[in-house]
């Protein structure tokens, strides 16, 4: 199939006032990707931080980052332009600082934006260039990029697995309020995090709640990271490192099973062997605690305070270009992989920014599986 031609049509359509507001609209939107580009550049350049200790002119920004003294200022006002930064005029000299928008791109913001600007600039943008092959294909491009899958990539560049873990954490900054709200994590109870990471969760659940117990079980790579990061919280003695992965059979006698942010990564198939290894490692009287986006039946809904019903297209769009069967799912799609793993949802409450937590435990009457070995994929 070849791309759509633009041939000629005579007369030019003059539109009407609304018709040419939509025309503009639709222009911003396709020019989109560069206001994307235009943080991610920002990231990289460390402004937001310098612009952290005042306002900056342009020069002494350019001098402070290492950027050029002509382009920066066209930079610097394209941000202000997206409400990044704010430009005033003071005694001849045009000042930049940050807006409350722009403060989220400080690497000491609560809930920090910085690593997953950082993420999007140096890895994803570019497998997000080939959407188009993505939908025709059926195939996510970031393979075909960088000749190797999303976390086979990860494990390979230290640098970009910790900025792939700190962009989890600062996320888990704008969840783990609810996250404890929604679930009971009181009392002596022990919680493995499958496909921990680097124990950004379960440092945060085990410091709030001194009577908690955890296992963390995932690749080799994230371990040495999740053990610095206990250590730093003075967690060691109460969370165990386990090398695993969510293919294989899992560490029985846990009162809590977490899986944040893990099945949008994969297809249905593979998000059921994975809740069957958790029911089966899972006693009566354990709960699965399943932490994921929960894409709007309706795609015009609001995801929730803090973000706009556009979130979970976004969502869905990035998991396509990325991971191989990766997408966003609905409420009632997730209770139908769980139901087909024996599990049953017991309640479901949503977050601000389109986040789900489901509490689930083993369906009544529905054997325990025995755990199965899978291929070589790891917890992410």
């Amino acid at each position: 199939m070849t791309s759509q031609t633009i041939r000629p049509t005579g007369r030019v359509a003059v539109p009407d006032g609304a018709q040419a507001r939509n025309a503009w609209r639709m222009r911003e939107l396709i020019y989109g990707q560069l206001r994307s580009r235009a943080i991610g550049a920002m990231a990289e350049l460390g402004l937001a931080d310098v612009l952290g200790h005042g306002a900056r002119t342009a020069d002494q920004l350019a001098s402070q980052v290492g950027a050029d003294r002509a382009l920066l200022p066209r930079l610097l006002r394209a941000l202000a332009s997206f409400e990044i930064l704010h430009l005033e005029h003071r005694d001849g000299q045009q000042l930049f600082s940050l807006t409350p928008l722009g403060e989220t791109l400080r690497s000491d913001g609560p809930g920090s934006a910085l690593p997953t600007a950082l993420l999007v600039a140096s890895t994803v943008a570019p497998a997000w260039e080939r959407l188009t092959q993505v939908v025709r294909t059926g195939r996510p491009a970031f393979t075909e990029v960088f000749g190797q899958d999303f976390f086979s990539h990860l494990g390979d560049d230290t640098r970009l697995r910790g900025i792939f873990d700190r962009s989890q954490e600062t996320g888990l900054a704008l969840e783990l309020e609810g996250l404890l709200g929604a679930v009971d994590f009181t009392g002596p109870l022990s919680v493995a995090d499958i496909g921990g990471g680097d124990a950004a969760l379960l440092t945060g659940l085990l410091a709030d709640r001194p009577e908690l117990r955890g296992t963390l079980v995932d690749l080799a790579a994230a371990l040495p990271p999740a053990a610095l990061r206990l250590a730093g919280a003075r967690l060691t003695e109460r969370c165990e490192l386990r090398e695993g992965n969510f293919f294989e059979a899992l560490p029985a006698g846990a009162d809590r099973y977490v899986l944040r942010h893990i099945l949008h990564d994969w297809d249905d198939e593979s998000c059921v062997a994975i809740l069957r290894n958790c029911r089966a490692a899972m006693s009566p009287d354990a709960r699965l605690v399943l932490i994921d986006h929960l894409a709007a039946a309706d795609p015009g809904a609001a995801a929730g305070e803090g973000s706009t019903g556009q979130w979970g297209g976004l969502m869905d769009l990035y998991m396509m270009s990325l991971f191989d069967g990766g997408r966003e799912r609905t409420e009632e799609e997730t209770r139908a992989l769980l139901g087909e793993a024996g599990l049953t949802a017991l309640r479901v409450t949503r977050l601000p920014g389109g986040t789900g937590v489901i509490e689930a435990r083993g369906a009544l009457g529905e054997p325990r599986p025995s755990g199965e070995e899978g291929g070589p994929h790891g917890a992410s």
